[in-house]
């Protein structure tokens, strides 16, 4: 998304929500498609608010709605879903400057450190990328078993992988021999 969509939080009200309703044109949904690597995307829209939340924190909520179109996992056939989701972010000023290699995240993670501005389009961008399915599939597609094997081995099956099938072979064996 283009930088036109964020907030200068000095010049956000205090006392009055700043309403934002973005609808970026064709040209900016096939840049957020290809980076997110899209068949298609149509019907994006992000509308929602920027409230001020205490003396120096701000929230903004909003509803994300999207039609994306991805490759199915299976067939690479194009599989059409319809992204009706909630939004939340709880920018707070006095957020801790994280400074370790490793972090345990927080419960909240709809918490985020505020800066000089807010925007919206960044967050539409970030929010319809958690909303898209992981493994998208046609609806008459049935689950299938992938087989992966050099030339002359046998392949490794889901009942060999079972961690105590080798102890109940183990078990029926020593039954046998008392």
């Amino acid at each position: 998304m283009p930088d036109t969509t964020s907030l200068r939080v000095a010049d956000l009200r205090q006392n009055t929500p700043t309403a934002f309703d973005l609808r970026p044109d064709p040209a900016t949904q096939k840049a957020l498609a290809d980076e997110l690597g899209l068949t298609g995307l149509r019907k994006l829209r992000f509308a929602g608010q920027v409230a001020a939340r205490g003396r120096r924190d701000w929230e903004l909520t909003g509803r994300l709605g999207a039609t994306v179109v991805q490759p199915c996992v299976v067939t690479l056939e194009p599989v059409t879903t319809r992204i009706d989701v909630d939004v939340r972010r709880l920018y707070v000023a006095d957020l801790p400057e994280v400074t370790a290699d490793e972090i345990e995240m927080p419960e909240d993670d709809s918490i985020e450190r505020l800066g000089n501005v807010i925007d919206p389009g960044a967050v539409m961008s970030e929010a319809l990328t958690l909303a898209l399915p992981l493994y998208p599939r046609k609806d008459d597609i049935a689950p299938t078993n992938a087989v992966f094997a050099e030339e002359g081995i046998s392949p490794m099956s889901d009942e060999d992988a079972r961690p105590f099938a080798g102890l109940a072979e183990l078990r029926d064996a020593l039954k046998k021999d008392s």
